[in-house]
């Protein structure tokens, strides 16, 4: 794909990167990466939230990744409102950017933005959340979502050892998952499901308040808040007098939640021990969580090398050259299949946290003290 504005006079590029520096809520990176005299290009990202470690860590990533690349970019968060986020990527579009990366806060939200990046010819990369119902998604970025629920519910099946003492239970199980509005939450809760529904259809695990299906279970915009309720709810309404054995959550920040909703219904003593709880992104405050003996699990996913991935992708299409995928049959938008790059996730817990975290460099030991 060659670069629309390659014939531009310097003065307008000038004018362009001026723009995009003063632009509103952005961070603006250095670098430039030639094609045609000194045209800098720019790349906008879209990220979700500033109220996640994780997609912080995302969007300081991306930048540093593209930066490295020879790259400008202007960075964006929409704080969990798929208008204000629309909003951003129309200002991106508008102030004449080059590639966009977007994290989709609502996934089924930007089918009209996405059609005024392809009028202006703008290549679209989806970060980690698939966005739905556009043509207009030239590559998608993430991990093996499927595998991540996989390891979630294996974890469970293993930490009851329902595999290896088959006589033991039945263990009572809830589950909970993620947003409703982003397209990886199906993928976290079949992957989930496909390793916990035997083991509840032979009831060995045990749905005590009934909700199994994904549409009683989700958990919008993945907030801890709302899933502390939702357990509390669980609590006073099915387990008055049974105890909880374990919790499918697909998310650190929900599994904080679930925790205080435990922990307030006296869970974490010696009479009445917290169950098995997952989680999802090795946010530090989850893995001081797991330390300290109340989380149990989390699943980590390398944000540096998606970051990694998803500049390479960019870099591959703006120099006219097809990306590095792996899978080019998953991931249907409703609209077209989407060849996507996807990375292993890694089970962690107690007694791998320091090897896998902190030895990668991708959590410093101090801040999990």
């Amino acid at each position: 794909m060659t670069n629309r504005r390659a014939a531009l006079p310097l003065l307008a590029a000038a004018t362009a990167c001026a723009l995009l520096l003063t632009a509103c809520g952005q961070n603006s990176e250095g670098g430039s990466r030639e094609k045609s005299g000194d045209e800098a290009r720019t790349i906008g990202i879209a990220m979700p939230t500033k109220s996640s470690e994780r997609w912080i860590a995302d969007g300081r990533n991306m930048t540093t990744s593209l930066k490295k690349a020879g790259f400008r970019t202007t960075l964006q968060y929409g704080e969990d409102d798929p208008d204000q986020q629309v909003s951003q990527i129309e200002n991106m579009i508008t102030q004449g950017v080059d590639a966009l990366v977007i994290a989709a806060i609502n996934g089924e939200a930007l089918s009209n933005v996405l059609q005024q990046a392809a009028d202006a010819d703008i290549p679209v990369i989806s970060y980690d959340r698939l966005i739905l119902g556009s043509d207009h998604v030239d590559y998608y970025a993430s991990f093996d979502n499927e595998k991540v629920g996989e390891l979630q519910a294996g974890y469970i099946v293993d930490k009851l050892e329902l595999k290896d003492r088959p006589d033991e239970g039945p263990f009572n199980i809830e589950l909970f998952a993620g947003s409703n509005d982003d397209n990886n939450t199906k993928y976290f809760f079949n992957g989930a499901m496909k390793v916990l529904k035997p083991y509840i259809d032979d009831k060995r695990l045990v749905v005590r308040s009934g909700q199994t299906r994904l549409n009683q279970v989700t958990t919008l915009r993945w907030d801890g808040g709302t899933a502390q309720k939702r357990m509390d709810d669980l609590l006073t309404s099915t387990y008055s007098s049974a105890r909880v054995d374990a919790v499918l959550s697909p998310y650190d920040g929900i599994s904080i939640g679930i925790l205080s909703a435990l922990k307030s219904d006296d869970y974490g003593s010696s009479a009445k021990p917290l169950p098995v709880v997952t989680g999802q992104d090795a946010e530090a405050a989850s893995v001081k969580s797991i330390i300290a003996g109340e989380q149990t699990q989390t699943v980590y996913k390398d944000t540096r090398a998606l970051a990694q991935v998803a500049s390479d992708m960019v870099g591959a299409v703006l120099d006219g050259k097809e990306p590095e995928t792996n899978d080019t049959t998953t991931y249907d938008n409703g609209k077209k299949v989407v060849p996507a790059h996807l990375l292993p996730p890694v089970s962690v817990d107690k007694s791998n946290y320091r090897s896998v975290l902190v030895d990668s460099g991708y959590l410093k030991a101090e801040d999990l003290r």
